[in-house]
């Protein structure tokens, strides 16, 4: 009994006691969380997202006889495609183009064949008739020529002036037979030209009608080597698909990448581009496996920005090279870069949790008993700290929450306030005066006559 006694008092205390110290937990104030100040070392980085690619690849293309202008066909249509991702071997399918336009080419063609060769058997007929005429033309004056000779031969026991007749009218006939038959050469070479032109058209169009029929039976595209089959994109962002159009000025179909060199696409606004340089070394991380990072480099950084769609913001191309092969990744994976853009020894840093703005300024809560706004000054941060450049001293302790009398605390650092808003005019006049300067030294334009240009010589009227 007495053992039954001790043991209910000894359970009454301990629940008594765990109601004490949750009670007393529900009581603890959460809402004022603090940090310090530091100072060390800080590494700024600049983080963007980015897309796999292959640095080198196999471009899948038209059929080459598409390239050749004779052939009059600027564009064919995909009727199938394979799906993007498709792993395919050397000779493997990949794609089809639009085999009814090459029919309706190629029966114009043929119509056009017929008629360019009834042309050429015409012509020749016609030659035949023509050069005939001419040469019964050149019969014709030989034999006036020999009957001239004979009546001038007669003329001996005339009087003298008929005599010089006679002669006159046999010169005159050697002289018809003697442009006839010049006639005729120059009137052979021309039915001869005509003929050989004919000829000619209906060879280009035959020759034409024979392209066609080849481009027809290659309008099936295989995979020129074993990988896999990857859309192609272009900078614009429009994707070659089943549907989309190819021809002699698009002809890349689809491409096959290179896995083993590995690039992350990726494009930085315009404010920290300038932070951003090739050579720097880049933490890369694959959304579609979390546990793994890779490590990286910028290669390239583009010189003309872009801008964003729907959007006035700008943005930069920049390339990075990965090192590490992994036969897990893919080509478009989604990546995490984090840019290495500097490293800066002894200086202040902050949680950037503690950073609170409004419209026109950033400001901290300093003082863990009686809190003060205080306006900061900051340069670059990282995934956890921000640089401070005014504002803030080593061991200040900030808050990571707004307190709840934040609306009544006083706002002090207005000199702070005043001199970033003038670094930021002085900024503004100083990009003014640069494009100013690059305006002066572009030639002018010198308007052309009729546009405002007095001429020598001209008198204005009023």
């Amino acid at each position: 009994m007495n053992i039954k006694k001790i043991l209910i008092i000894a359970s009454s205390a301990i629940l008594l006691l765990l109601l004490f110290f949750l009670l007393r937990k529900g009581e603890t104030d959460f809402s004022q969380i603090t940090v310090k100040v530091s100072r060390g070392t800080f590494n700024a980085f600049v983080f963007s997202s980015g897309q796999l690619e292959s640095e080198k690849s196999e471009s899948i293309n038209i059929p080459e006889k598409l390239k050749d202008r004779n052939l009059r066909i600027w564009e064919l249509t995909i009727t199938h495609m394979v799906d993007e991702g498709t792993l395919v071997d050397s000779g493997d399918y990949v794609a089809t183009l639009d085999h009814t336009a090459v029919e309706e080419q190629i029966k114009l063609a043929q119509d056009e064949m017929d008629r360019t060769l009834s042309e050429f058997e015409d012509s020749k007929i016609d030659s035949n008739l023509n050069l005939s005429n001419q040469r019964d033309v050149i019969v014709n004056a030989r034999l006036d020529q020999a009957e001239k000779k004979i009546i001038m031969e007669e003329s001996v026991y005339e009087s003298p002036s008929i005599q010089k007749k006679a002669s006159m009218d046999m010169d005159k006939a050697k002289r018809r037979l003697e442009q006839e038959q010049k006639a005729y050469v120059l009137k052979k070479q021309q039915e001869e030209n005509r003929v050989d032109r004919k000829y000619i058209s209906y060879r280009q169009v035959l020759e034409r009608s024979q392209e066609l029929k080849k481009l027809f039976n290659s309008l099936e595209i295989n995979a020129p080597k074993a990988g896999i089959i990857t859309y192609f994109k272009f900078p614009w962002g429009e994707i070659i698909k089943t549907g989309s159009k190819v021809g002699p000025y698009n002809s890349v179909i689809a491409t096959i990448p290179e896995m083993t060199n590995l690039i992350s696409r990726t494009y930085i606004n315009e404010i920290d581009i300038s932070k951003v340089k090739v050579g720097q070394n880049v933490k890369v991380g694959i959304d579609a496996f979390p546990e793994k990072q890779l490590s990286g480099q910028v290669i390239a950084v583009a010189n003309i920005g872009q801008a964003m769609p729907n959007s006035d913001a700008k943005v930069f191309e920049v390339k990075i090279k990965i090192f590490e092969k992994d036969k897990e990744l893919k080509p478009a994976m989604t990546t995490s870069n984090a840019i290495e853009a500097g490293s800066f020894a002894d200086t202040l840093m902050v949680a950037t949790d503690a950073i609170f703005e409004n419209d026109s300024m950033k400001f901290v809560y300093v003082g863990k008993e009686k809190p003060v706004k205080q306006i900061v000054w900051l340069g670059d941060e990282n995934e956890n700290t921000v640089l401070v450049k005014k504002g803030l001293k080593a061991d200040d302790v900030v808050w990571l929450t707004e307190p709840a009398n934040a609306a009544e605390l006083k706002l002090a650092g207005i000199d702070i306030y005043k001199e970033i808003k003038k670094e930021k005019e002085n900024a503004k006049v100083l990009a003014e005066k640069e494009r100013q300067e690059m305006l002066k030294k572009q030639p002018e334009t010198i308007p052309a006559a009729g546009q405002g240009q007095m001429m020598p010589g001209m008198m204005q009227v009023k």
